[in-house]
């Protein structure tokens, strides 16, 4: 499994913490240092059947920012996939990514079932 986060987030560290406890093995990748590319990021919205949207980090500085609210309805589905892939902060987190499923943000009881 790969376990993307950004270290400095409170979600993304309790959901490590949880991870580590319950015993998973898992690659840690930095969001940010190592971002999603638009192709996996597609693989991973197919597998996960969510709508793109979900894979964006909407309470993120850069998304308002650069009023993505506003701008996202206008751009096609493969110009959002390369925008995703521009920047590691404008993708939700964290993110498991196991060979039969996608788990986008940390809810424990999601993540339990798809676990445990």
């Amino acid at each position: 499994m790969i376990f993307l986060e950004y270290p400095k987030c409170s979600t993304c560290q309790k959901a490590k913490k949880w991870l580590d406890a319950a015993g998973t093995a898992y690659e840690d990748r930095h969001i940010k240092e190592n971002n999603p590319t638009a192709s996996e990021l597609k693989e991973w919205k197919e597998r996960s059947g969510l709508p793109l949207k979900k894979f964006f980090n909407t309470s993120g500085l850069l998304y308002r920012e650069m009023n993505l609210k506003d701008r996202l309805p206008q751009m096609t589905e493969e110009e959002q996939y390369e925008l995703l892939a521009t920047d590691g902060m404008l993708v939700k987190r964290p993110l498991l990514i196991g060979e039969d499923f996608v788990l986008v943000g940390f809810r424990e009881q999601q993540w339990s079932s798809k676990l445990l």
